[in-house]
């Protein structure tokens, strides 16, 4: 896959779209409270503020990630599209790519491509917040419904897309950071601005990007995509447990420009209303 294949690629992912519908530019000056269509109309709408005091408890079986353990074949592709850091996924060293099934989804879900929202020198900026607290970062694994040609056909309906969330906090020593999460950070150096990309050699799998966070206990609610054009069309996951980062890495998105030549910080959206939505919470065991 060449380069100019992997632009085209995230020209069209949701998450890149640099205007809505109708020809209006979006930004994050106010963390999406300006946005239109769906945006703005939308009872499903993503991130959402998690009470676990309040959710359902889900005794459905875990999420089985498939592949999550074997490496990615590389090159693996990485892009500033003006709004945020994404990777594509390609298929595994064994020819078949990593998804998900299991847990509140029905079906196979593909894993497509990740991205991360963060906040500032000042401020945290994960997008959704647990208890109350948003953490420094958060990282997304977006997986098309297996039954749809793309992402722009998954978009369209309602059990199309499923994302992984993993809120990243800064510490003071880490333990372990997951190798293939260092990978991809230190290689934003190399994507400075807008439409700027680089590679890196694979080496790593999707585990390696998650780490030791307990896949078995996670919060669960049907939502949406949380940049315009805000499709209702996300089963989404979010794991409990907090992945502990560096300082230094965090520090790396913060030197970014966006697509208006812009520091690229504070890049996530405002908490949106629940409207009665059920939130489940499946606890961590096999």
């Amino acid at each position: 896959m060449q380069a100019n294949v992997f632009h085209k690629l995230f020209l069209w992912l949701p998450f890149a779209y640099h205007h809505t519908s109708n020809g209006m530019e979006w930004n994050y000056l106010t963390n999406g409270k300006t946005w239109t269509d769906l945006c703005a109309t939308g009872k499903q709408q993503s991130p959402i503020a998690f009470d676990i005091q309040k959710t359902r408890e889900l005794k459905s079986p875990r999420i089985y990630f498939a592949n999550y353990n074997v490496e990615l074949k590389g090159p693996i592709f990485i892009k500033n599209n003006g709004h945020t850091i994404s990777m594509d996924i390609p298929a595994t060293i064994n020819g078949q790519p990593p998804f998900i099934s299991g847990g509140r989804l029905r079906g196979r879900y593909l894993a497509k491509g990740l991205h991360f929202h963060w906040g500032s020198p000042n401020s945290n900026g994960s997008e959704h917040t647990i208890n109350n607290r948003r953490y420094d970062a958060e990282m997304h694994i977006v997986h098309r419904n297996a039954k749809y040609i793309d992402i722009i056909d998954a978009a369209e309906k309602k059990d199309g897309l499923a994302v992984i969330g993993v809120l990243l906090e800064i510490v003071k020593e880490p333990i372990a950071i997951p190798t293939g999460l260092t990978k991809v950070i230190n290689a934003v150096i190399e994507t400075p601005r807008d439409e700027s990309n680089t590679t890196i050699p694979a080496g790593f799998s999707l585990d390696e990007m998650i780490g030791n966070v307990d896949h078995n206990d996670f919060l669960s609610y049907d939502g949406s995509l949380t940049t315009p054009l805000c499709h209702e069309a996300v089963s989404w996951t979010v794991f409990t447990q907090i992945l502990p980062v560096s300082f230094s890495m965090v520090s790396k998105l913060w030197k970014l420009r966006d697509h208006c030549n812009h520091p690229m910080i504070n890049n996530f959206r405002d908490i949106q209303d629940l409207n009665n939505r059920p939130v489940y919470h499946r606890f961590g065991r096999a």
